[in-house]
């Protein structure tokens, strides 16, 4: 039978059963904690974030422009001539005395045609080169212009073909012709911007005080790197030779800056570069190789050196760049212990409510790694603006994969390292302290 009292149960609800205590919030539970921390003071979050974002746009900026100067190097090089050799005068075996800063001139005409004729089968062309600045004058306008003195096979050696005209001829070296093939930059300064290339053929300019004939116009070739390739005027030597002073060497033979030789076939460069060094060795009666009043250079070796080179300032440079985000890292460390102080009381009570330490460990390092990874994505894109903007410079970024990896995972790693410390402090507060915490 049913009495009262089982009906007055029966009619009593059942309090329902309290969360325990002591679970966990989760990864999805302190990341949303996190995120509203941040936005809820969003100026402190950017300023926190702001030596990650610093650091990370000045490695992807720098190592951007650094390895695209080592390209523009590398094809300002290769565009002045393929399987090339450079011979030039140097400090040594009686070549000591200097002229103006630099070496006394050793290497003649005679120098330049003898080795045409002893390696003529083995390379593409040989063009010994002297030059001096000039003002170019049309009519009432000039303008500053080097003057070449050179061969005609200085358009093989050197990658030089003309845009329009043609080059002067062996016939004009050999009759001291006042010919002229002039560079893209005094054709625009001569003829005036817009010009076309064939407004100057056959026209007269004055060099100095010598009137020529333009025969060819050379193509725009930047203004970048090693001078200005379109500011030149190339003439016949002779004739430079003849027109303009020039130094002679102890001999009595005219010298010449440079003589360049263009092998035939690239597997040949080394070992003409001995050859080469072993006839002038003999022509200037040169034994000790270390003391030689000369120097032939190979355009590999010289390419390889400087990408060396470049390629360690770019790491430099980038290494640099990275100190900013450890500077960053302690940034973010420093308002985390700041944020913990000021939240002692919210620690409490979480708590008290059952918050494990790992709980609150894990929020504040989620905080952290959130302001470092936000940092590391804007940092990138300032980073790539910036890199661009060095096109206003004539350098042309260029990108790899591997130092913007490496910045981003970095970003995210200073955030937890730096992070860890305040999120240990927070997750090792008493909750009773906290709750009595003003």
């Amino acid at each position: 039978m049913t009495t009262t009292s089982d009906l007055k149960r029966e009619a009593t609800p059942t309090a329902p059963a309290s969360p325990p205590l002591r679970r966990g919030i989760g990864l999805g539970g302190a990341f949303t904690i996190a995120w509203r921390a941040i936005i809820g003071t969003p100026m402190r979050s950017v300023l926190t974030a702001l030596g990650v974002i610093i650091g990370v746009a000045a490695v992807v900026a720098l190592t951007a422009i650094g390895q695209g100067s080592t390209a523009g190097v590398t094809d300002r090089l290769e565009s002045l001539g393929t399987n090339l050799l450079t011979v030039q005068s140097a400090r040594g075996g009686g070549g000591g005395s200097l002229v103006r800063g630099g070496p006394r001139q050793t290497i003649t005409v005679k120098d330049a045609e003898a080795l045409a004729a002893a390696f003529g089968d083995r390379v593409s062309g040989v063009a010994p080169t002297v030059n001096s600045n000039v003002q170019a004058k049309l009519g009432r306008v000039n303008t500053q212009a080097s003057v070449v003195g050179t061969w005609p096979a200085y358009a093989a050696v050197r990658n030089s073909p003309v845009e329009a005209g043609d080059y002067f001829t062996q016939a004009d070296v050999d009759g001291r012709k006042r010919t002229a093939v002039i560079g893209h930059q005094v054709l625009v300064d001569l003829w005036g911007e817009g010009a076309a290339d064939t407004d100057a053929l056959n026209q007269k300019i004055r060099l100095g005080s010598v009137t020529f004939t333009v025969v060819g116009v050379l193509p725009d070739k930047g203004n970048s790197g090693f001078g200005n390739a379109n500011s030149q005027v190339l003439i016949p030597l002779s004739t430079f030779l003849q027109r303009f002073s020039r130094t002679n060497s102890a001999g009595g033979q005219p010298t010449v800056s440079n003589v360049y030789l263009s092998a035939s076939n690239a597997k040949d460069l080394t070992q003409l570069q001995t050859d080469v060094t072993d006839l002038l060795s003999v022509r200037h009666e040169q034994t000790d190789p270390e003391n030689l009043d000369f120097q032939v250079q190979n355009q590999a070796d010289s390419l390889a050196s400087l990408n060396a080179i470049t390629s360690t300032l770019t790491i430099l440079v980038g290494a640099i760049a990275g100190i900013s985000l450890l500077v960053g890292g302690i940034g973010i460390m420093n308002i985390m212990l700041v944020s913990v102080t000021e939240r002692t009381r919210e620690i409490g009570v979480r708590k008290a409510l059952g918050a494990k330490p790992r709980d609150i460990l894990t929020q504040f390092l989620v905080e952290a790694s959130l302001l470092s990874i936000g940092g590391g994505v804007i940092g990138l894109g300032l980073g790539v603006a910036a890199a661009y903007a060095g096109n206003f410079f004539g350098i042309a970024p260029v990108f790899s994969a591997t130092p913007i990896v490496v910045a981003f995972i970095f970003s995210a790693l200073v955030g937890i390292f730096f992070g860890y410390y305040p999120a240990a402090r927070a997750a090792r507060l008493d909750p009773v302290d906290s709750l009595r915490y003003e």
